[in-house]
């Protein structure tokens, strides 16, 4: 655990603001696709492509993150999850592209869909980083309290 490098703890601006977007996009997308005049498998197909994709965002972050913080990742999970990510990104333009919309429906699902996907990535980068401060903040306090005591 020594390995893990004390970070700042996010902004609650920057916390808020990735929860908002992450909240508009997901449900922005959810609203276009509930008004669409599709058939209800197509609907489906766009929505299990938004939830794939959600969780193939925060879990390839995830990989990355342990890497970079020299935790344990299997390289077949990582390569996975960049796989992943990649097929649920190529899956919704496949759809999108074979589908009978208008352009700007297009456009409106493809943003809605990356906007969801970056701000997914923001989130869990914030509530990893606030638990990593708050880690590193309990194991501060002691050391603290007996440098205080030494006084």
């Amino acid at each position: 655990m020594d390995n893990i490098t004390p970070t700042q703890a996010p902004s609650k601006a920057f916390n808020l603001a990735s929860i908002t977007v992450l909240a508009t996009g997901v449900i922005t997308y959810c609203i276009g696709l509930f008004n669409a005049s599709m058939q209800l498998n197509e609907k489906g197909y766009y929505l299990v492509i938004l939830l794939y994709g959600l969780f193939s965002a925060v879990s390839l972050q995830k990989s990355i993150r342990d890497k970079q913080e020299h935790l344990k990742t299997s390289n077949i999970y990582h390569a996975l999850s960049l796989i992943s990510t990649g097929s649920a990104i190529l899956l919704l333009l496949i759809g999108l592209y074979n589908a009978d919309l208008l352009l700007s429906e297009k456009g409106f699902y493809g943003l809605a869909y990356l906007m969801s996907l970056y701000s997914a990535v923001a989130v869990q980068k914030n509530i990893r980083d606030l638990a990593a401060h708050s880690h590193s903040q309990l194991t501060e306090e002691p050391l603290a309290c007996a440098q205080q005591e030494t006084d």
